[in-house]
């Protein structure tokens, strides 16, 4: 009787212990699914206006460079200015042997006397035209080779600015590299490569600024004064010059520059950089925007960086949601929970 009734209940027991452990799998399984979702925060992309700044590096050049030098060599015999001193347009700075002027200044002094006699001789009649006029022109080249030589015994600067290399000491004969540089400071030209995009906006006279590192970033505000007129095929950017003010001659040559050139105004996505991550192996840059609970995988292009904001070129349309927290470790198309 016993066996009986231990053989009716233990198939309503099994049944009973089936029906436990499948509602308890059913449970488990929802209760899984939402754990997997990942929370996350996002932001709204809206359209905003921002300067096309564009920055490019370059080096601060003199605005006019001249090399003092005779044009024959000959022994130097006073060198007047050093490096680092101030010149104006005009002034005398070095001066060469005298003796091969000596010579040509006597010449010139018989040459101008004998063509005083012909002159009277050709007045009586005692030699023809012909000759006067041969004497008029042996002493027309005597007196050019004398203001030529006259030019190169003393040597002046044409232009007004600052001594930047000092080669020979008096006493050296002057050979292939000039004894003085001057260099015209102010203003200075600041010479940049601007990438072919920007060709048609670049025009001449618009306003630029430039920051110098040796100056702690100190801002000058400069023109462009040149644009080449040719792009290197090479690196496709074509050279363009700008003129900045240097009255105090806080600017010199050689100095490292930054070039920030506006090139207008456009409307685009500003998002946060912590939406922004990069593609491992490569450049590329992404973000996840949220999108019918699920996290969509996007590629962007981005512009200029604003505090801690990025442009977006290319990517991302007004309106979307971009998961700004909670997005290193998701997938493409993988459910998420947004909270605020």
């Amino acid at each position: 009787m016993r066996r009986y009734t231990l053989l009716k209940i233990t198939p309503i027991l099994a049944a009973a212990l089936l029906a436990s452990c499948g509602g308890g799998d059913r449970s488990g399984s929802a209760e899984g699914e939402a754990m997997q979702k990942t929370k996350v925060r996002v932001e709204k992309v809206q359209l905003v206006s921002v300067d096309q700044i564009s920055t490019f590096t370059a080096t601060v050049e003199a605005d006019q460079v001249n090399n003092i030098a005779p044009a024959m060599g000959g022994r130097i015999r006073e060198i007047k200015v050093d490096v680092g001193a101030q010149v104006r347009r005009g002034q005398a700075l070095v001066t060469m042997d005298k003796s091969t002027l000596s010579q040509q200044q006597t010449q010139v002094a018989t040459m101008r006397r004998d063509y005083e006699r012909y002159k009277e001789l050709y007045e009586v009649g005692g030699i023809s035209k012909q000759q006067l006029d041969q004497a008029k022109a042996q002493l027309d080249v005597a007196e050019y080779a004398l203001n030529n030589l006259d030019e190169n015994t003393t040597l002046t600067s044409p232009m007004s600015g600052v001594v930047t290399a000092r080669n020979y000491d008096p006493g050296d004969m002057a050979g292939q590299f000039p004894i003085l540089t001057i260099e015209s400071i102010n203003p200075v030209k600041v010479k940049v490569n601007v990438s072919e995009s920007y060709y048609s906006q670049v025009v001449k006279g618009m306003a630029v600024e430039v920051l110098v590192d040796a100056l702690a970033g100190e801002l000058f505000q400069g023109n462009v004064s040149l644009i080449y007129p040719t792009l290197d095929p090479v690196s496709h950017t074509f050279p363009v010059e700008i003129s900045v003010k240097n009255s105090d001659q806080r600017l010199r040559p050689g100095m490292f520059a930054r070039v920030r050139m506006n090139f207008g105004t456009n409307e685009r996505p500003l998002l946060s950089d912590r939406a922004v991550l990069k593609q491992v192996g490569s450049n590329d840059r992404y973000v996840f925007v949220e999108r019918d609970g699920k996290a969509i995988y996007t590629l962007v292009q981005l512009g200029i960086r604003i505090d801690d904001k990025y442009e977006i070129i290319e990517g991302l349309n007004d309106g979307d949601r971009v998961i700004v927290h909670g997005n290193t470790n998701l997938i493409d198309g993988v459910e998420v929970e947004v909270v605020e």
